[in-house]
């Protein structure tokens, strides 16, 4: 499995006031281990940058000024990107810029290209309804190291997004196990001889304890609906 991890910054909030994107990031991980492939690009927008936007990311137009347009590097991105999940924090706006960006171009969006798009933030609100789910939220909630982040980046954030989304999604990974014979070795076949029992390894003191303190933590967060606590009498009337 190719995924994509993709971050944006913009000179604004809403394409339909014209604001362009000026930074674009994207790290490539296979098979949940990050190939150390990454696209970066600074890119020149031609308008002026929102003092707001600015306070987020510090990327002034002066940087820009000898940066390519986005039309410059659009192809590469997309043969990037080609076939691939993304994965976004907040999909909804970048994509949104992005289908912008390349709609002036005459280009097709994002959706013809990769394969899918999944966003972080549904998952993470999904999982943890009512918490702050922003990407430092995220990292404190994950134990990912998120101390280099002074202001947003869009490459620092992709990187940094691709290690909360294999935190979030630990466990999930696939069960598939590959029977293929390696060269040279060879299958035994032994469905009819006799199976030894597997040894039963019992829970130490401490280990009973822990179980029970996660136990308490999920009934707690679910609001007594741990599916692995007995269920409480209901109250006499």
């Amino acid at each position: 499995m190719r995924q994509i991890f993709l971050d944006t910054e913009t000179t604004g909030l809403e394409t339909r006031l014209g604001h362009r994107i000026i930074e674009l990031a994207c790290v490539e991980m296979v098979n949940r281990r990050l190939t150390r492939r990454h696209l970066h690009y600074y890119v020149n927008p031609d308008r002026d940058i929102d003092e707001g936007a600015l306070a987020v990311h510090g990327i002034s137009r002066e940087f820009l000024a000898d940066k390519p347009r986005f039309g410059e590097v659009a192809n590469e991105f997309l043969d990037f990107i080609r076939g691939a999940e993304l994965v976004i924090h907040n999909a909804a706006f970048d994509v949104g810029f992005l289908d912008y960006e390349l709609n002036m171009l005459g280009l097709a969006p994002i959706s013809t290209v990769c394969a899918n798009v999944r966003d972080t933030l549904k998952m993470a609100r999904e999982l943890h309804p009512g918490k702050k789910n922003n990407l430092d939220a995220l990292c404190d909630r994950y134990g990912v190291d998120n101390s280099k982040r002074s202001l947003h980046g869009a490459l620092l954030d992709a990187e940094i997004l691709a290690d909360v989304y294999v935190a979030m999604t630990r466990g999930q990974e696939s069960l598939i196990i590959d029977l293929a014979p390696q060269p040279g070795a060879q299958l035994e076949v032994a469905a009819n001889r006799e199976r030894r029992p597997a040894p039963v390894l019992r829970a130490s003191d401490d280990e009973l304890a822990e179980h029970a303190r996660v136990l308490a933590a999920i009934q707690k967060e679910s609001k007594g609906k741990c599916l692995w606590l007995p269920a409480e009498p209901p109250a006499q009337s």
